[in-house]
């Protein structure tokens, strides 16, 4: 097998260059007696910098045969596979070893390289994933790495407002869908991104199952689809639809994907939907929930978009509607009793579009 699984097999390397002078390429050199000679980055910005007590440099053949270097380390992210390659002939073909982060380099997909790698009588080894550890957990675990999709640090040029929720089944794709669609309506060209497969109902731009990435790709597919609309569309403002809830008890499992979902949005602005005395969720309550979304991104939460679904006729919804705006110092609607319009005065007034300066 091509994997290695210890630090005491890297050993077996040294000494090493290192390609990449990000987190991977600093934590590869701080591994317990692995010994690096150099680094070499492409940036050229980082060239001739001081990195981890060696200075940057661009040039494989010469830094080769100024150290004493038998490995190459390639430690670069997803979406550097073509430079990961690269070097990694150009290595072999200078008879170095080389070792491989599965993130840029997966070698089950590069099976010519290794038989390059043998011709030259060096060996190829890649980080293992360590997937067989899952398995052994739970039974099952993915064929190959599941992270796929280049690191975006994107910003966004048009205003964003995400949807998120107390919990799921809430009324985040609803309340999504009709923000936008009431958009529409008083004249603003609207961009409509559902983050689950079922946002199928009109208006959505786009629609797929966040909960299908690995959570290390859901950021990037937020920022992808706001960037990809802004080109195709470019709308004065992007709604975005959260999944679950940050702080939901009972189901920790999607708290995460809300979590990316919430960063790859960067949102100006935010509302949030409660559903009362829901069913089978475990929600925490309204105050938690926007204090967490503050905290976590510089947001405003600026309404609360009400599911009524079971709510408790002991209580009048007008009576309803103001306490949460006295409590929670927020417009609070039914989305479908002319929820949007309210909410979206609410957002509009917040991040200034339209006729109205913010």
């Amino acid at each position: 097998m091509y994997f290695v699984a210890s630090v005491q097999e890297l050993q077996e390397f040294n000494p090493f260059i290192i390609i990449g002078c990000g987190g991977g390429g600093e934590k590869f050199a701080n591994f317990t007696g692995v010994k690096a000679v150099g680094f070499i980055d492409d940036n050229k910005h980082k060239q001739g910098q001081k990195f981890c007590d060696n200075i940057i440099s661009s040039d494989l053949p010469t830094l080769a045969k100024t150290t004493d270097a038998r490995s190459v380390a390639i430690m670069l992210p997803i979406g550097a596979e073509g430079s990961a390659i690269k070097y990694a002939v150009q290595a072999i073909d200078l008879g170095l070893n080389v070792v491989s982060s599965f993130r840029s380099l997966p070698l089950h997909r590069n099976q010519s390289l290794l038989a390059f790698a043998k011709s030259k009588n060096v060996q190829l080894k890649e980080i293992s994933p360590r997937l067989d550890v899952v398995k052994s957990l739970f039974g099952t675990a993915p064929a190959t790495c599941t992270e796929v999709l280049p690191k975006l640090d994107y910003k966004p040029k048009t205003p964003i407002v995400f949807v998120g929720g107390t919990s799921q089944e809430c009324g985040k794709r609803t309340t999504t869908r009709i923000l936008g669609q009431t958009a529409q309506e008083i004249g603003l060209n609207p961009g409509v991104i559902s983050t689950d497969e079922m946002g199928l109902e009109q208006p959505v731009d786009l629609n797929f199952r966040a909960g299908s990435l690995s959570v290390m790709d859901v950021a990037s597919a937020v920022m992808g689809s706001v960037k990809y609309l802004e080109e195709e569309k470019s709308p004065d403002i992007i709604f975005v639809e959260g999944q679950s809830s940050l702080t939901e008890r009972g189901n920790p499992h999607p708290r995460g994907l809300s979590a990316a979902i919430l960063v790859g949005a960067q949102p100006d602005a935010t509302i949030l939907c409660h559903r009362f005395n829901h069913p089978y969720r475990q929600p925490v309550g309204i105050e938690q929930e926007i204090k967490a979304i503050e905290a976590m991104e510089p947001t405003k939460v600026v309404g609360i978009s009400l599911n009524l679904r079971n709510f408790a006729e002991d209580t009048s919804k007008g009576d309803i509607f103001s306490q949460c705006k006295e409590k929670y110092m927020l417009p609070a609607a039914d989305i479908f009793q002319g929820g949007a319009s309210i909410l979206l005065e609410a957002i509009t007034e917040y991040i200034g579009i339209g006729d109205v300066e913010k």
